[in-house]
């Protein structure tokens, strides 16, 4: 058996069209929906990161900013940025890249963005809201795979999920959207005594552990789902995710790769979030 691979650009491709149609249709009322970036310090993952949010949104025709701090920058004056985007009524979307410098409070900053225009899901109102079920913005790479796993037509309901992370990013969010869709699902960690028996029960297996090639062949059960949430370097530089792609995909019945599957949805689904806050915030909501 060979996996199917699960094409992430041309299904963000495909979901990025569904939802220019929405926003074509605020801006043909006058609102065009907006988004700001922060960044702190030079990081220069953060920093393709960012501008290939700015990109995307240019591509969608949405406005968007973003704003760049030196890395010594106080909690003080990232406070009054966000303060400053809060009451600015073109910006519909804010988020502050993470990671951020050590002497920021993360939680601080990310409880400083209004939660109406949090459209990185992190706020604990959105997040709260997420365990009941009623979030307007799920955390973007969770709502990316969902997103994916339904245009790849992979059936949820009933079926075994395994989560392999439990970060507030990826791992715990993850585990909740499942849920929402009624599968059966067990959280693991890279700690987990004796994890591959529980990888191996999986129908649809989600690797966010943050470690290259963690998940192997002898993990995956044959025909199962597997999702790479991972972005690794490994020791020659070259770009890897959490799953031994070249082995694993022998035995799983879909596997997404590193790069060109997750991480294109992650960018769409920050644009679907943000053009929901512009219908929200507008009375415009569908």
């Amino acid at each position: 058996m060979t996996a199917q691979i699960i094409d992430g650009k041309a299904i963000a491709q495909e979901v990025r069209l569904e939802w220019k149609v929405r926003a074509d249709r605020l801006i043909a009322r006058g609102i065009t929906p907006g988004m700001a970036v922060i960044i702190v310090g030079n990081d220069p993952a953060s920093k393709v990161y960012v501008a290939n949010k700015v990109k995307a949104c240019a591509e969608l025709g949405l406005y968007s900013i973003h704003i760049e701090l030196p890395e010594n920058a106080t909690e003080a004056e990232l406070l009054a940025e966000i303060e400053t985007l809060n009451r600015d009524p073109r910006i519909h979307g804010i988020l502050v890249q993470l990671p951020l410098p050590k002497h920021l409070d993360a939680h601080r900053v990310i409880e400083a963005i209004n939660p109406d225009k949090d459209v990185d899901g992190f706020h604990e109102k959105n997040v709260g809201a997420l365990v009941t079920g009623e979030t307007p913005f799920p955390s973007c790479t969770p709502y990316g795979v969902m997103v994916m796993l339904e245009k790849t037509g992979v059936q949820i309901e009933g079926k075994h999920a395994v989560v392999v992370g439990r970060s507030n990013i990826v791992g715990k969010p993850m585990a909740l959207l499942l849920l929402h869709k009624n599968a059966t699902v067990t959280i693991c960690t890279s700690k987990t005594v004796d994890l591959a028996r529980h990888t191996r029960d999986a129908d649809i297996l989600v690797a966010a552990v943050g470690k290259p090639n963690f998940i192997t062949k002898d993990m995956v059960k044959p025909g199962a789902v597997v999702i790479d949430v991972g972005i690794n370097r490994n020791s020659e530089g070259k770009l890897v995710g959490d799953v031994d792609f070249a082995n694993v995909k022998e035995v799983a019945g879909y596997i997404t790769p590193v790069p060109g599957g997750v991480g294109p949805m992650t960018i769409t689904m920050l644009i679907a979030n943000t053009v929901r806050a512009a219908e929200r915030l507008s009375g415009l909501n569908k």
